[in-house]
């Protein structure tokens, strides 16, 4: 039975994983110290269905013998765990640092020490090319777009160059580059992700991580939503089912995918500006959301949209969820948390895709 090692196993895109991996018959163990916020509930969700077939170990990734412990007898290795918002990383930059860049490296370390290392698969962000000023953008009267034509049909691609901004930029490009370096400099075998924005199910969003599960929370609750800069800055969003299929896929076809990192993204076809994302939220809620606005934050990029052709020539994986279906899947997961017994009320007419 093939045993998997999720890092940050209990967070949102750790607990999807899983749930896949589990549902497939295989075991997986879960290292997480629990410090964001509610994710004990999905912790307690996998537990409920899965019971002793995945495992949780409550701690840190900083913890050497714990990590070398964990990874001693596994197949596989998804490292997840990262301290995971820009605005925390400017407030206390060394632990930022000594979470993503120091906490990667002793994951790779311990996988190096096995006499056959695991495969290694890492989320990194499109944060790694900066703040992308080198993009020409023009402004229409709803989003940013490129004037390069190359980049309004494909997106960014990886031969972008790195550009590390902020922080949180640095630390999680830093750890990229090691992931990336130990496939040619040990010949591990790695993949690394450097995603766009994902969202879905299980996604306990916050105004400084998670902004589309935020914007649907704040809806639901009829609250103000916040909007830093100008809300014309696009991103192809990508539906957390989806990016599960990236790495199963990935492991699938570790041969071909190691010692590559790839950008992971819904792509053009499910590029949105942040106020059509409002714009869709209200319309499926049959409310307004009430909007206020504030400065630019450091490293915001205007535009963003993954250019995702070389992991989908290598391996056949394509984006299947399409914005409206996946806001409507995420809206639901939001409501039952809300108010569990609430009926799904007729939503306004919907923006089309």
């Amino acid at each position: 039975m093939t045993t998997n090692l999720i890092t940050g196993g209990a967070g949102f895109i750790g607990s999807n994983l899983a749930e896949r991996l589990l549902s497939a018959g295989e075991r997986v163990l879960l290292l997480d110290n629990l410090s964001r916020p509610n994710v004990q509930r999905n912790a307690a969700w996998l537990r409920q269905r899965f019971g002793s077939q995945g495992e949780l170990r409550v701690g840190d990734v900083r913890d050497e013998a714990l990590v070398r412990e964990a990874v001693r007898s596994v197949d596989n290795v998804f490292h997840f765990a990262a301290q995971v918002a820009v605005t925390t990383s400017l407030d206390n930059p060394a632990d930022d640092f000594d979470v993503n860049a120091l906490g990667t490296l002793r994951v790779l370390e311990a996988v190096r020490a096995r006499r056959n290392p695991p495969a290694f698969f890492f989320t990194s962000t499109n944060k790694v090319y900066g703040a992308l000023g080198w993009l020409g953008l023009n402004q229409t009267s709803a989003a940013y777009e490129p004037k390069l034509p190359q980049i309004r049909t494909y997106g960014v691609s990886e031969s972008a160059p790195l550009d590390f901004h902020s922080p949180y930029g640095c630390s999680k490009g830093c750890a990229d580059q090691y992931v990336h370096d130990y496939a040619r400099s040990y010949g591990l075998r790695t993949v690394v992700f450097r995603m766009s924005c994902i969202y879905g199910p299980r996604q306990f969003g916050t105004e400084d991580q998670g902004w589309v599960a935020h914007l649907g929370l704040r809806a639901l609750c009829e609250e103000p939503m916040t909007i830093y800069g100008d809300g014309h800055q696009v991103r192809d969003i990508l539906h957390v089912s989806d990016l599960v299929d990236a790495f199963v896929t990935a492991r699938g076809t570790i041969d071909v995918c190691s010692g590559h990192a790839f950008n992971i993204g819904g792509g053009p076809a499910n590029a949105v500006s942040v106020l059509e994302v409002v714009e869709r939220i209200g319309n499926i809620t049959g409310r307004t959301p009430r909007l206020g606005f504030q400065g630019w934050r450091t490293g915001d990029q205007r535009y963003y949209v993954s250019d995702t052709r070389r992991f989908s020539e290598l391996t056949g994986w394509r984006a299947k969820i399409q914005v409206s279906e996946g806001l409507l899947s995420l809206m639901d997961w939001l409501r039952e948390g809300v108010n569990p017994t609430a009926a799904r009320p007729e939503p306004a007419a919907r923006v089309a895709s």
